[in-house]
């Protein structure tokens, strides 16, 4: 028997509950790390950034595997990811030393905010244009991993006070900033396929990463996305000099058959 909604062609209104309860769950940890930074507990503050980033990273595959994927999901991510990978890292590494910097410090939080600000709209309007296969700028869960990462790094070895340690956060920062809204391009890593059948090997290689990690979490984790953010100007310029010089080959063999074919004898 048909429903009254179904009679007149309405849709009952509500929300995925199962993708929502994470992208929540990254939203309150980028609220922790802020709440943490403020009582100057910045080792579980830049921790919290990372927790963030996996459940980030976890909303959007459960999303597409339970087929629970929706408007109103895509925007609550986008908001969440502002507050946990621009704000929180911004406010993160101003607590932890920027502060000392004056307004060069304050300046330089607000421009990595503001450019995860423009990265998230940027990536809002090429959803479906964009190849999947790369990001466009470096990814703001990347950029605020790098940031917090170095924090991370800092608390652990007690650097916060050393005389250079203000000005490497500040270059660190800024350069975060820029990565983001720059036409680099970045493997996204969206073509990983969960759902199929893997080498036994590759399960060993999972432990094996695991394993690494947890010898030195901070320096490990900071060190792969330092990595990672480089590898976008490193690929970029590869590509741009390949295609040089396919260019520069198209036109050589141009040239060598205009002058084979001016060479034949008139018949």
């Amino acid at each position: 028997m048909d429903t009254a909604d179904e009679k007149t062609g309405k849709r009952r209104r509500g929300i995925y509950l199962l993708p929502n309860l994470f992208t929540t769950a990254s939203l309150f940890a980028g609220f922790y790390s802020i709440v943490s930074a403020m009582n100057g507990r910045f080792e579980p503050a830049a921790v919290a950034i990372f927790v963030a980033m996996v459940l980030d990273g976890m909303d959007g595959r459960i999303a597409r595997l339970t087929n629970t994927q929706s408007e109103f999901g895509a925007q609550y991510d986008s908001l969440s990811d502002m507050i946990s990978f621009g704000l929180a890292p911004a406010l993160v590494v101003y607590e932890w030393t920027l502060l000392t910097m004056g307004k060069l410090g304050w300046l330089a939080a607000f421009v990595y905010a503001a450019a995860t600000a423009l990265r998230l709209a940027r990536f809002n309007t090429q959803i479906g244009i964009a190849d999947k296969r790369y990001f466009q700028g470096l990814a703001s869960p990347s950029a605020a991993a790098v940031v917090a990462g170095l924090v991370w790094i800092g608390d652990d070895y007690g650097l916060r006070y050393v005389a250079m340690i203000g000005p490497l956060t500040w270059i660190v920062t800024v350069g975060a900033a820029l990565l983001m809204v720059s036409t680099f391009r970045y493997h996204s890593f969206k073509n990983l396929d969960l759902r199929g059948r893997v080498p036994f090997v590759t399960v060993l290689v999972v432990v094996l990463v695991f394993v690494f990690i947890s010898l030195n979490p901070a320096l490990v984790l900071f060190g792969l996305f330092a990595l990672y953010a480089l590898s976008g100007p490193v690929l970029t310029l590869a590509s741009v000099r390949s295609r040089r010089a396919a260019r520069r080959a198209g036109n050589d063999a141009a040239k060598q058959a205009s002058v084979r074919s001016d060479d034949r004898p008139a018949q």
